[in-house]
């Protein structure tokens, strides 16, 4: 299993680190981040770990901000010295809260949890769905947008959607039958509406719809190019640390 620690103290990340070892000699560590923009660049750029050991409160701001601004589809376990936070940590993904110092018995308690509700050979979205129905939070995802048309404001509805894409600081919804709006939101705040299992943020530029993508092609350096069944204004890359997560997106 790889896990990922999200903790703005050195000191509390590495006895964290040793803890985890301690209780699950096979969890590989993958990475400490200790900042809300280290957290979200990250998350852009690598695929999704199994878990996520996250502080709430970081050098930058509260890491509930994280999800404002990327998209984290893993089990997270929430660490704090503060326990006022609780009831906000189950709004996302969250399957346990560890107050400050933690202690061996409460990751040992949190890590059985996560054993209980993922199991070896669960695969990962499947277990995320089942989380969020355990814990009654299953998002409710957007079924349109409004948006500018002439001097109404119009329905788009996300079903039409082809792809969703930035382009001289114009956030722009191409749809299936190729007409173009507008959207006054950034990119991210979009992808936190969007249903994950019909769109997937590509890259930076993109969020892409299943129902556009015909196929794929292998691209340099281990990369995929997407052909869509809709003219695109440029090549639609999925980056090398995106590639497996995208092919499992795509084919389940």
């Amino acid at each position: 299993m790889k896990a990922l620690i999200i903790e703005d103290e050195i000191l509390a990340a590495q006895s964290l680190q040793k803890l985890v070892k301690e209780v699950s000699p096979d969890t590989e560590i993958i990475g400490i981040l200790q900042s809300i923009e280290e957290s979200v660049a990250w998350f852009d750029e690598n695929p999704m770990p199994d878990l996520v050991f996250m502080d709430i409160h970081l050098a930058d701001g509260s890491s509930f901000a994280i999800f404002d601004k990327t998209q984290i589809t893993c089990p997270i376990i929430f660490t704090t010295a503060y326990d006022e936070y609780a009831l906000k940590a189950f709004e996302v993904s969250s399957i346990d809260y560890l107050l400050k110092p933690i202690n061996r018995n409460d990751l040992t308690r949190a890590m059985n949890k996560y054993n209980a509700l993922v199991g070896e050979k669960s695969d990962n979205n499947e277990a995320i769905d089942a989380l969020l129905r355990q814990i009654g939070m299953k998002k409710n995802y957007k079924s349109c947008f409004l948006v500018p048309e002439r001097d109404k404001l119009v329905p788009l509805p996300t079903a039409n959607i082809a792809y969703i894409y930035i382009e001289d600081k114009w956030v722009k919804a191409v749809t299936l039958d190729e007409y173009t709006h507008y959207i006054s939101q950034t990119l991210d705040d979009i992808m936190n509406q969007l249903n994950p299992d019909d769109f997937f943020r590509a890259n930076r530029q993109f969020i892409v719809s299943r129902k556009a993508i015909k196929d794929l092609t292998i691209w340099f350096g281990n990369k995929l190019s997407l052909n869509m069944s809709v003219k695109v204004p440029e090549k639609i890359i999925i980056s090398k640390a995106k590639v497996s997560e995208f092919k499992n997106w795509f084919s389940k």
